[in-house]
């Protein structure tokens, strides 16, 4: 018998003996399309911030706390519900976070005002958390027999492939189709009803299927032995997501700033742009040594925030354009070198209580400094803001870089390696 393995949310992936359904790889593409949905979908609001704020006269700072609730209710579900699809079943566990995302769109669908636009986004982060931990078990365990690492490329891939199709997509709708706030909403909901109809129909994976309804929350636990390794490593995690939450909260109003446009698809194809180039990044390094990858994608980020600092400084659009792709391919190489190397800190049998605390400091990376230079934005502007935001977290780069390569140089030492 093939031994059980990890995913990277902490949940305990066994083979899955054969059950009705849809064939194996049939599931697998459903749960991939679900996996690309829901990442999509998260980042469409992101290319309409622009004319929520035009229409309804919000400030930047509230811009930046819808963005942020997200974030944190994504963190709720997934350390609330993170491990329910063990004992309740992948199918089920992914059916109800297709109809929380449904719900959400009809929501942001229905919006005309702040209210609905702050349920929406909580809806949405609580689906997104929901699915999170069934979605990577599944794929593992859907892998087709012949390419057994395709369930860890989509699980790496597909969220940077869905925030870069939902910029471009929702960029395009809101400047040449009508009802841009409404439009790109509806064709998610007929898009999440066809995967809801293919999760019905997969066959079941996890091996305890069928167990009661029960919360157990993920314990947020560092190893004693690993702590050391475990600061310097989330260092890069929060920079990379600082990066991350505020060019999906502000990056459009910036990119439109720069370029001088009003056509709303430019907002939307700078998020397409930087998740793009992450996925790239992460395509190309997929086998390069975890800490390796890791100071890769930090030189990367210090590159690019120092080129839209320059940008800003010349308030050059082709310079922001070039800053944004160096930006978005270290953002992926840091991530997944970073990542890969916190996982292997612990035993198994704890992974999901340390992938918990990565999470909480990615999460919370993504939404506090975004929330605070969306309210320093109302006091010294979008500009002054970004400098001293992106110099920031340049300094937390650099810091990073040190450390890391400090702590590469032990291990290769430890490992009696050149």
């Amino acid at each position: 018998m093939a031994e059980s393995s990890k995913t990277t949310t902490g949940i305990t992936v066994h083979p899955a003996a054969p059950a009705a359904g849809t064939p194996r790889g049939s599931g697998f593409w459903v749960v991939g399309a679900v996996l690309v949905l829901l990442m999509l979908s998260s980042s469409v609001p992101s290319a309409l911030y622009v004319l929520y704020q035009q229409e309804w006269n919000l400030s930047s700072g509230m811009i930046t706390v819808v963005f942020a609730l997200y974030a944190v209710t994504v963190l709720a579900g997934l350390l609330l519900f993170g491990s329910l699809s063990d004992t309740l079943g992948r199918r089920p566990v992914l059916a109800a976070g297709l109809v929380l995302a449904i719900v959400s769109m009809v929501l942001f669908a229905a919006a005309q005002g702040l209210g609905l636009l702050l349920a929406a986004r909580a809806v949405q982060g609580l689906a997104v958390g929901l699915a999170t931990g069934a979605m990577g078990a599944a794929l593992l365990e859907l892998s087709p027999a012949s390419r057994p690492a395709l369930g860890a490329q989509v699980n790496s891939a597909g969220p940077t492939v869905g925030i870069g199709l939902g910029g471009i997509g929702a960029g395009l709708l809101v400047q040449y189709a009508p009802a841009p706030t409404v439009l790109s909403y509806l064709l998610l909901v007929g898009a999440f009803a066809v995967t809801l109809v293919g999760v019905f129909r997969m066959r079941e994976s996890a091996p305890g299927a069928g167990g009661r309804f029960r919360v157990v929350p993920h314990r947020i636990r560092v190893p004693e032995g690993a702590r050391g390794r475990f600061a310097v490593l989330v260092l890069t995690i929060v920079a990379v997501w600082s990066v991350g939450g505020f060019y999906l909260s502000l990056g459009p109003h910036l990119a439109l700033s720069l370029l001088e446009s009003t056509n709303y698809l430019v907002g939307g194809a700078t998020v397409a742009l930087l998740a793009g180039a992450a996925t790239v990044a992460q395509l190309m390094l997929g086998g390069t040594p975890a800490l390796r990858t890791a100071v890769l994608g930090l030189f990367g980020l210090l590159t690019g925030l120092g080129l839209v600092l320059l940008a800003l400084g010349l308030g050059s659009a082709a310079v922001f354009l070039v800053a944004t792709a160096v930006l978005g391919s270290g953002w992926g190489a840091a991530f997944l070198g970073s990542f890969r190397a916190l996982s292997a800190l612990a035993e198994p049998a704890h992974r999901g209580e340390l992938t918990a605390a990565v999470y909480v400091f990615a999460y919370l990376a993504m939404s506090v400094p975004a929330v605070l230079a969306g309210m320093l934005t109302n006091i010294h502007g979008l500009h002054r803001t970004s400098v001293g935001f992106m110099a920031a977290v340049a300094g937390v780069c650099a810091l990073a870089l040190l450390a890391t390569l400090r702590l590469a140089a032990r291990t290769r030492a430890e490992e009696g390696t050149v």
